[in-house]
């Protein structure tokens, strides 16, 4: 069965005493799975080590809740589904589910119990998680969510919502104990598909894209604003300093300050994937996660570490701000 990747809403206020100290214990520090062979059983553990070599992982979990309410909502959720943790008015960090299991012995171990006797023994494990800092209400705008809605209990949003977050938000997923793909079912989900497969709206985004560069390039030729590289124009394109389609109409009309030339020889993609960003004072700035994929990290080494963009202004700083907070791959609050 083909699985598509689900946004799974996990409340969690850390400035709740109990939340904060469930989130130091096994998201601050991973658990380690041998320390606690003893009660989870032999086929949970063996998967855990597949997934996590290194014998440790961060972990939650979730309650039934009274009358069992959480438990149909715990059924949506799979391997492979993006976790958002919120709390105090934001989004603050997030990773992929690698795994998930029920363990009441577990988790009293590792979280204690709730006022009503009830611990959190709907547990997941975490792969590739990084933190945020976004405003709930950003949340609310992009998925149309009435103004004072908030996230009162774990939730899993519906295909589309998910979509909007993981495209504009650029979700890279982590490991997890997927499925396998049945290829002739993806092939004929394909070959059924009967939508349009160019939009009016794609068109006029690459006019507007085609634009831009016409603007930035001089004479066909410019420069990468991160390897800072003169490249012909055909080895360049007018990149959105901040994700477009989060960008107002006024945002789209700042040709002057919105997009910046990068190269596709490899500054668009780590750029766009969040290994890197831009600091205030134009220096690069680099995810500690970019040692997760060595060949990118020597892509980075080799051309981007040290570099000042000269491209930063204060008039442009809003920009490189949004991509710090929402697509930089920064590691998980402490």
């Amino acid at each position: 069965m083909i699985h598509v990747m689900r946004i799974v809403m996990q409340p969690a206020r850390r400035s709740e005493k109990d939340v904060e100290q469930h989130y130091q214990d096994t998201i601050v520090r991973p658990v380690v799975f041998d320390d606690h062979a003893d009660i989870l059983d032999a086929s949970t553990i063996d998967q855990l080590k597949q997934l996590f070599p290194d014998g440790q992982a961060q972990m939650w979990g979730v309650v039934p809740g009274k009358k069992n309410v959480n438990v149909s909502r715990i059924k949506k959720m799979r391997p492979g589904d993006w976790v958002f943790f919120s709390g105090d008015k934001r989004v603050y960090f997030g990773g992929t589910i690698a795994l998930m299991w029920r363990n009441k012995d577990l988790a009293t171990r590792l979280w204690g119990t709730d006022q009503a006797g009830s611990t959190w023994e709907y547990m997941y494990a975490l792969s590739g998680t990084r933190g945020f800092d976004i405003p709930i209400a950003e949340i609310r705008t992009l998925l149309d969510w009435k103004p004072k809605r908030h996230v009162m209990g774990i939730s899993v949003l519906g295909e589309e919502e998910s979509d909007t977050l993981q495209t504009l938000l650029t979700l890279d997923t982590g490991v997890a104990a997927l499925e396998p793909v049945d290829a002739a079912e993806e092939e004929a989900a394909v070959a059924a598909f009967d939508g349009a497969l160019e939009r009016t709206a794609q068109r006029a985004q690459r006019g507007e894209q085609a634009a831009l560069k016409r603007r930035l390039l001089q004479e066909g030729q410019g420069q990468c604003a991160l390897c800072g590289r003169a490249l012909p124009g055909s080895f360049l394109i007018a990149a959105h300093i901040k994700k477009r389609a989060i960008c107002s109409d006024d945002e789209k009309r700042d040709l002057a300050n919105v997009a910046m030339l990068a190269c596709t020889l490899g500054c668009d993609a780590v750029y766009e994937h969040g290994y890197v960003s831009v600091a205030i004072d134009g220096a690069i700035q680099v995810s500690p996660l970019v040692t997760e994929i060595p060949e990118v990290e020597a892509y980075v080494q080799d051309k981007l570490v040290g570099r000042t963009v000269t491209w930063w202004t204060p008039s442009r700083e809003p920009y490189y701000a949004w991509h710090r907070t929402h697509t930089f791959k920064d590691v998980p609050p402490a």
